[in-house]
């Protein structure tokens, strides 16, 4: 019996979002299968739901890769897979696989030979990028920056001599509740004419997408407490 699919699955980034998230054939695809493996089950529960989820949820079956469980059941993921059903893979927010553990599930994927189809939906990276104005032709996501705040003052500064070195979007993020430390050395540590695109809550009704010059930012400082933020440096 051959293999069935894994389907990635983007979730919304925002809540009341839904709108601005999903497709027909998104819509189509998850009443199509009844297995998913998953981030977070009740982020995803709620956003089978609101997809439009016809399948009584009482008759899914969802493994969740939460950072308990990865190590421990991994080989449970696959045995629906291997038996020729169709699975879908969901992070907690935006696409699978993309600053995601569910890249892990991924690459298992392509090494058993089961057929992996990505779905169309949000990406914070990608939406940033977008609106920055930055080169959208050469770039680097580079996760989190490092919290020791020597080290992570040297980081900013290197990134900031990338971005002017070889005309490319360095991009970053940090845990919601640092942001604002983070900004804060990002304005000490990078030049002035140094521009910053800050993106956050994206998709949300409070987003904020804006590109200023270092020394801009400095005449007036977002507050960021706990609000998704995408860092964008470019010179």
């Amino acid at each position: 019996m051959p293999y069935g699919t894994l389907y990635l699955i983007p979730v919304p980034l925002a809540e009341n979002a839904a709108a601005k998230s999903f497709t027909p054939y998104l819509v189509d695809t998850i009443n199509s299968i009844k297995e998913y493996i998953v981030e977070n089950e009740k982020t995803a529960r709620r956003f089978l739901k609101e997809a439009g989820l016809t399948t009584p949820q009482s008759e899914l079956v969802i493994h969740d890769y939460g950072k308990h469980n990865r190590e421990a059941s991994g080989g449970e993921f696959f045995k629906g897979l291997q038996a020729g059903n169709d699975v879908g893979l969901m992070s907690e927010a935006g696409c699978p696989g993309i600053a995601d553990p569910g890249a892990d599930i991924v690459d298992k994927a392509h090494r058993m030979g089961i057929k992996v189809v990505p779905l169309v939906g949000p990406s914070s990276i990608l939406l940033a990028l977008m609106a920055s104005g930055f080169n959208g032709q050469s770039f680097t996501f580079h996760g989190y920056l490092p919290i020791d705040k020597v080290e992570r003052a040297r980081s900013i500064k290197e990134l900031e001599a990338a971005a002017i070195k070889n005309n490319q979007t360095q991009l970053f993020i940090e845990t919601p509740f640092r942001n604002n430390p983070m900004l804060e050395e990002i304005l000490r540590s990078c030049s002035p004419k140094t521009r910053l695109c800050i993106a956050c809550d994206l998709t949300s009704e409070t987003e904020l997408v804006q590109t200023k010059t270092i020394a801009e930012w400095q005449k007036k400082v977002p507050e960021l407490h706990k609000r998704p933020t995408i860092f964008l440096l470019f010179r």
